[in-house]
């Protein structure tokens, strides 16, 4: 075999690489670095980004503490709103909670049944007076 034919099986090899790729990509159902709606999230993008302002000028950030049983969620004010735990890595693991804190502004989320590792945590929340606040965090699970 001369070294035009070990050239031309390459290209061949090569190609059906290729190929092969694309139809994977094509054929792929879902593609977690997209959401399904962003047409409608760029187009909330400005609301969302004066709610996270929001909670800078009010100094409304909650704490979260990171604890063996589960998260504890502590507010500066009583709060209602709902909290988006978000796996990049298996968007099936993704969790919705609605919240309503405590006596003590405390809420409690019970993470045994969630995996460990890092999410995305998104709390939407809106004091006792009705000022709607968003902030958006990466925590890790034990």
């Amino acid at each position: 075999m001369n070294w035009g034919t070990k050239v031309i099986i390459g290209m061949g090899l090569f190609m059906t690489f290729i190929i092969v790729l694309g139809v994977l990509m094509v054929r792929s159902d879902d593609d977690a670095l997209v959401e399904n709606n962003y047409y409608e999230k760029g187009l909330d993008y400005n609301r969302d980004y004066q709610f996270k302002e929001k909670v800078i000028k009010d100094n409304a950030l909650p704490k979260i503490s990171v604890l063996k049983e589960g998260l504890d969620i502590q507010f500066t004010f009583p709060s209602t709103g709902k909290i988006k735990l978000m796996r990049t890595s298996n968007k099936k693991l993704d969790r919705s909670i609605d919240f309503k804190t405590d006596s003590s502004y405390i809420f409690k989320i019970n993470t045994a049944e969630l995996a460990k590792g890092r999410w995305r945590m998104i709390i939407q929340w809106k004091n006792e007076i009705g000022t709607a606040y968003l902030n958006e965090q990466e925590i890790t699970l034990p």
